[in-house]
């Protein structure tokens, strides 16, 4: 990755970090006085929502902050697992909230409490949702230039806002002007539940960073494919790939006749990083070149095999017209 798009995302990251925490703290403040009035737990579940929104939005922006750092001599392949870290703490936190709010809104509906002056409420999560869009606005560019893991779980907490701003404007009008005693603690219940829905979703692909998973079937197809394109490569095997914060990681071998010179065969090697380069602009490629017939592990199928067969083999790329082997 260039040195201006690297710096370019790290802007990017930070300002959609920047943007979440101010957005946080005035939802806090609202919610805060909305609750104070109408004692509502839908409201109340909300509120907690946002004070934690505002806690995990400054850790993803220390995260991306860390993550866009370059590589050190401690840390050569970069940064970027900072951001998924962050993600990590910002689910752990919205589990404890959707537990916390199961909590008081059990004990409210045992009770039977109702709330009061739900005008108020109603209109406090109408600017709440009008403020939450706007921001989720700026994640979705953001997100699509970046591909950040951290502002993407942040993305995520905050389109579950909607809804919760949506379910306090339901329960406070199903409690307080058709009588349903029941709707708000039942209502707090349903996001308690939707809460860890989504962190359970924001958490999953943090993990998957964190224990380096390989990339979609699909897009490892798409990568094959383009390396298929040069005919001297006669095998591509022992193909790794990770992703951490927005920056992919390949390695792999490629078979090339054992009489090329060093200089041909770095050649052919420069052309093909260029091309995977391409469609692939924030990717690291490292390639390891073989003598054709070379076999570095005879029993082991997961380095040996050729993907370039895999193309044959899948109806998505079987008339791609690169590599035939």
């Amino acid at each position: 990755m260039s040195g201006g798009a690297a710096s370019e995302k790290a802007g990017l990251g930070r300002s959609a970090a920047i943007a979440s925490i101010v957005t946080a703290l005035f939802l806090v403040g609202l919610k805060l006085w909305a609750v104070w009035q109408t004692e509502s737990m839908a409201l109340l579940g909300s509120l907690a929502d946002s004070a934690l929104d505002l806690v995990a939005s400054i850790v993803t922006l220390a995260g991306v902050i860390i993550a866009m750092r370059p590589a050190d001599r401690t840390h050569r392949f970069g940064h970027g697992k900072a951001e998924s870290l962050a993600a990590i703490f910002q689910v752990m936190l919205i589990a404890l909230s959707a537990a916390g709010i199961a909590m008081r809104s059990s004990q409210a509906l045992v009770a039977g409490e109702r709330v009061a002056a739900a005008e108020q409420g109603i209109v406090v999560s109408i600017i709440a949702i009008a403020a939450t869009f706007a921001l989720l606005a700026y994640q979705r560019f953001v997100i699509a230039r970046t591909r950040s893991v951290a502002i993407r779980a942040d993305h995520v907490h905050y389109q579950s806002d909607l809804l919760l701003n949506v379910a306090v404007i339901a329960a406070l009008v199903l409690d307080r002007y058709l009588g349903f005693a029941g709707a708000d603690p039942l209502f707090g219940l349903g996001i308690a539940g939707w809460l860890l829905w989504g962190a359970w979703r924001a958490g999953t692909e943090a993990v998957d960073h964190l224990m380096d998973r390989e990339w979609p079937e699909e897009k490892r197809l798409r990568f094959i494919a383009i390396a298929a394109g040069h005919p001297e490569l006669s095998r591509m095997h022992d193909l790794r790939t990770r992703t951490s914060g927005g920056i992919d990681f390949v390695q792999f071998h490629v078979d090339l006749p054992g009489d090329y010179s060093v200089e041909k065969a770095h050649d052919i090697i420069e052309r093909v990083a260029d091309d995977l380069r391409v469609e692939f602009p924030d990717a690291e490629v490292l390639i390891h070149i073989d003598p054709a017939g070379h076999v570095d592990e005879p029993a082991n199928a997961l380095v040996e095999e050729d993907q370039f067969k895999k193309l044959g083999e899948n109806p998505m790329t079987s008339d791609h017209p690169g590599h035939k082997g």
